[in-house]
């Protein structure tokens, strides 16, 4: 048997890689698939951080008898917030329950959760639990309530107090060339912080102390007024301050225009301001009263009408100035609110003063014989000439 050859096997080997390079051409001409680039996944990044926002606590009557004012006052502070656009501020509602366990309780709450600031409580015992709460921290308070016994110590009262309409009004009728001044208002609190006022602007206009009758139950308006008349004497009052309401008001005015020498300038307070009967007395027609700038709060009602789709109560206002005020607080370095700089509020022109105290720009309205007060003099800016 022959031996094998170790070359044998190469002859068929040289014929094969021949065949496949005259193939090699055509392969060449063939359509070719794409190649595909193989994708490799970025590394997962971390989102940018949402800066920590500036928390406010609002603390209002959500539930109980007080909760449709409190839902109404929530509307207004978001619209304060929205008014700002300041999206670095955040609100939290907390519940106050109309008490004043609660709303130290809520105090607390919304504290523990950052909040920097308060607008809120409603009422005078609310507001001092709440800021013994607030203090601990050296939060601002901007109470809603108009007992000014609470401002100072990082509370500022925002209603308008009592002191203030009487001030405004003196001030007013002095203006006009009145000297002799007495009010008649029933003893109380609101009573007597309106003696205090109208005798403070007396003493600071170097005018005649005022002649002031308080009463402990104005039951018989008519013969208060008597009295006052009788005490006034034969030089009689230019201005008298009438610390009363509606029917009551109605009947001191018409008594005093009788048993007075001349009849006065009659002076009311912001409790007339939602009175539209008043000049069915002929006494009343022409008097004076304070109220809120008439084109600051329409443009508040306005833009809360087209949010809500409601007009706002009265106090609905305050909540949108505090918490405007406590929205600015928190964006202060210090956290403090802006002292001593006007601004606009929803009832006009406003201005915290650092005692704890927010001075108003009060418009003056005339009683009209029928339907709506007149406007007689603007609000003026607080801390102005004369003001």
């Amino acid at each position: 048997m022959p031996v094998p050859s170790c070359s044998a096997p190469r002859r068929p080997l040289r014929r094969l890689v021949a065949a496949a390079l005259l193939l090699l051409p055509a392969a060449a001409c063939a359509p070719q698939a794409p190649v595909r680039p193989i994708l490799v996944a970025p590394a997962p990044q971390a989102m940018p951080a949402e800066p920590p926002r500036s928390r406010v606590g609002l603390l209002l009557p959500l539930s109980g008898s007080n909760r449709p004012l409190g839902e109404a006052m929530l509307n207004a502070a978001q619209l304060a917030l929205f008014d700002q656009g300041d999206p670095g501020v955040e609100f939290l509602p907390r519940d106050t329950g109309s008490t004043a366990s609660g709303a130290a309780e809520a105090a607390r709450a919304a504290q523990a959760q950052g909040a920097r600031a308060f607008a809120g409580p409603l009422t005078l015992g609310e507001t001092a639990a709440a800021a013994n709460v607030a203090r601990a921290s050296g939060a601002p308070v901007l109470a809603f309530t108009s007992d000014a016994s609470q401002a100072g110590n990082g509370v500022w009262v925002l209603g308008v107090t009592p002191t203030e309409q009487a001030d405004r009004m003196a001030a007013a009728a002095a203006a006009a060339g009145a000297q002799r001044l007495a009010l008649l208002a029933p003893d109380d609190g609101f009573g007597r912080l309106l003696a205090a006022g109208l005798r403070a602007r007396a003493t600071a206009l170097a005018l005649p102390p005022p002649l002031v009758v308080l009463h402990p139950r104005i039951s018989d308006p008519a013969q208060v007024a008597r009295d006052l008349a009788a005490q006034a004497g034969p030089e009689g009052l230019d201005a008298v301050l009438l610390g009363v309401g509606g029917d009551r008001a109605r009947q001191a005015a018409a008594a005093l225009a009788a048993a007075l020498p001349a009849r006065p300038r009659f002076l009311g307070t912001g409790l007339w301001a939602q009175e539209t009967t008043l000049g069915q007395e002929p006494a009343l027609v022409g008097a004076w009263f304070p109220g809120p700038d008439p084109q600051a709060r329409a443009s508040f009602d306005s833009r809360y009408q087209a949010a809500f789709g409601d007009k706002p109560p009265r106090l609905a206002g305050v909540a949108y100035d505090a918490a405007a005020l406590a929205a600015r607080a928190v964006r202060e370095p210090g956290g403090n609110p802006p002292l001593g700089q006007p601004m606009l509020g929803a009832d006009g022109p406003i201005r915290l003063d650092p005692g704890g105290l927010a001075q108003r720009g009060l418009a003056i309205f005339e009683v009209a014989p029928a339907g709506e007060a007149l406007l007689v003099e603007p609000a003026p800016v607080p801390g102005g000439p004369g003001t």
